[in-house]
């Protein structure tokens, strides 16, 4: 979406909406709106599954959550972040590191655009170990429920070609 802005253009509106639910804005959903920040809820998304090895998509129909975030959002309240992390990870990953990132996929997802980083603060967030990050707020459609069964997102294989 951020491709499609001129030089100084910062939002836009439009009547046809196309995306995949659960991966874009509730601002461009319901509204139609979008704007350089849209593509910040895509990647919290893509984020957050990454470094949970869990699929978005199969929270939906569980008895605590609805999506991956809001079992994300859940925890991050309850002081329990690293429940989301995927055990195979414990081993090899550095705590702090992931807990980061899960900092960050949650400020990606802020209901307000206003309140979302740009991509391009994201990518400085995600190089710089130093950086102070605010708080998040409850992120867009994060109400809902959380499933017990194991989500587990089969393994990828990316190569640069």
């Amino acid at each position: 979406m951020a491709r499609i802005f001129g030089g100084s253009e910062r939002e836009a509106n439009t009547t046809t909406i196309v995306g995949t639910h659960g991966y874009i804005a509730p601002d461009y959903a319901m509204e139609g709106l979008y704007s350089i920040k849209s593509d910040v809820l895509g990647f919290r998304v893509l984020l957050l599954e990454i470094i949970t090895e869990r699929r978005n998509a199969g929270f939906h129909l569980s008895k605590h959550s609805t999506s991956l975030l809001s079992y994300a959002w859940q925890l991050w309240n309850e002081g329990k972040g690293l429940e989301l992390m995927d055990p195979l990870l414990i081993e090899s990953c550095c705590l702090d590191e992931f807990l980061r990132f899960y900092h960050i996929g949650l400020l990606c997802a802020q209901e307000d655009a206003f309140d979302r980083p740009t991509m391009s603060s994201v990518v400085f967030m995600l190089k710089s170990e130093t950086v102070t990050l605010r708080q998040p707020e409850r992120p867009a459609f994060s109400i809902g429920r959380f499933t017990d069964c194991d989500e587990k997102m089969s393994p990828v294989v990316l190569s640069m070609v």
